[in-house]
């Protein structure tokens, strides 16, 4: 299994998600935004948190633009498998492979805490190794977190069970608790809370982990 993972201008949490994609048993390949092809034979693109680009004008707005989303956008297009994590939902949204926006957060103020989620589906190659209803612990760190779409996209995401993992609470403002939403073939998953980051007993706990065996048994089961 071959994962890439996407390295912006202000991006911080790329290592740990190559890390993540490691401890799941992928070889891990790390891809400079001005690159303008993907690594060959490839499973599976992570776009990582952090603040690319500064998040100037709008956060995931520049590298939105930048040539390696190109390619993204044509994997994604072929059935690839895409992990966009914080900047990367946000970067996901303004390339239009996952519909709504990620606004500022309601309360205007950095987020960062341990947060609890509820697993909303567990059909698709990123959520199958959860219960349905699980609830989990994932560290949040954001200050653009608040997801919004229409009322037509929502039911939309709703009747076809899309929504990946949401709150409980609201610690952005999102519509309907969303945490993390998945595209119409499912195999593109964008989320605000950081999975990544609780892999390994030595983070704190390991709510993240079957995250990323999901995805390596969805692709070895194929």
């Amino acid at each position: 299994m071959r994962a890439a993972v996407l390295v912006f201008p202000g991006s911080n949490c790329d290592r740990d998600l190559a890390v993540a994609f490691q401890r799941a048993g992928f070889e891990t390949h790390m891809v400079w935004h001005k690159d303008t092809e993907l690594p060959e034979r490839l499973d599976v693109v992570g776009v990582p948190g952090g603040f690319s680009y500064g998040d100037y004008l709008r956060c995931g707005a520049i590298a939105a633009q930048s040539p390696i989303m190109r390619a993204v956008a044509g994997f994604a297009a072929r059935g690839g498998h895409v992990l966009g994590i914080c900047n990367g939902f946000q970067v996901l949204c303004e390339t239009r492979l996952l519909p709504g926006v990620l606004m500022r957060n309601a309360g205007l103020k950095f987020t960062c805490k341990m947060q609890a989620l509820t697993v909303e589906t567990t059909d698709s190659p990123f959520t199958s190794a959860y219960k349905p209803g699980q609830e989990i612990v994932i560290p949040v760190a954001h200050h653009d977190g608040n997801y919004q779409i229409d009322e037509d996209g929502l039911a939309r995401l709703q009747g076809e069970d899309r929504i990946a993992f949401a709150y409980e609470g609201n610690p952005n403002g999102s519509v309907a608790h969303i945490a993390g939403v998945l595209s119409e073939n499912r195999r593109v998953l964008g989320l605000m809370p950081h999975p990544e980051r609780v892999v390994d007993e030595a983070h704190g706990g390991t709510d993240g982990a079957p995250l990323f065996a999901s995805l390596a048994e969805a692709l070895v089961s194929a």
